[in-house]
């Protein structure tokens, strides 16, 4: 019985309604074929996309680490080149920013002497939060600051092999160890008339201990 029905229902389309229905057969296919295309044409670009996005983060990864290296190699030729250097005691490397030093041999006149051990200073005295002396002493030996009487405050910056160009405080100065870098402080001492005395040695009891700093404050 069902297979006589379909005979004649098929029978029983006219060939304009046989036409319409394979139009709207090839338009479904070709609507098909057109999201089939536009599926893989999304699909070729999102892997291309991808693929040109690792190639990006591999090349920032090699420019980072060739940029890295460029850096190592130079800290490393600063290293070796600058190791070994230490400046004369008394040498004033911030005087472009501090002024030389000056005597004070009038009346009213006060000294800060300062003794080193077995590491290289450069000592800055502050007056009001500003660098008034310094110097750089060798290990091992000493010297003696003169000003006005005042309230000052002492700063301690050790290290080893002295590098003219390192840049401190963010490149506002140039100038710097390179290797075995603290920083020290004593805290503001009044001074009138009278010879304030620091022997930086390294000994347990001792009668003074620096507290800590860091090169913003110290420099």
């Amino acid at each position: 019985m069902f297979l006589t029905i379909t005979m004649l229902l098929s029978a029983c389309e006219s060939e304009a309604e046989r036409k319409q229905r394979l139009a709207r057969e090839e338009q479904q296919r070709i609507e098909l074929e057109e999201q089939r295309k536009m599926e893989e044409a999304e699909r070729n670009l999102r892997l291309e996309q991808e693929r040109m996005e690792l190639e990006r983060i591999e090349r920032e990864k090699r420019i980072a680490r060739e940029a890295l290296l460029k850096k190592e190699r130079a800290e490393r030729a600063q290293y070796e080149k600058y190791i070994g250097n230490s400046l004369r005691t008394g040498a004033t490397p911030y005087s472009k920013y501090y002024g030389m030093n000056s005597s004070c041999n009038e009346y009213g006149c006060s000294q800060i002497k300062v003794r080193t051990s077995n590491s290289d200073v450069l000592v800055t005295i502050k007056k009001g939060g500003e660098v008034f002396r310094h110097a750089y002493i060798n290990s091992g030996d000493s010297y003696t600051f003169s000003f006005p009487n005042g309230t000052y405050q002492t700063f301690f910056y050790y290290g080893k092999g002295w590098n003219p160009e390192k840049e401190m405080k963010g490149g506002k100065i140039k100038g710097g160890f390179i290797t075995n870098v603290s920083f020290g402080k004593d805290s503001p001492q009044i001074l009138n008339n009278n010879i304030l005395e620091y022997q930086l040695i390294l000994q347990e009891n001792g009668n003074f201990s620096t507290q800590p700093s860091n090169p913003e404050e110290a420099l």
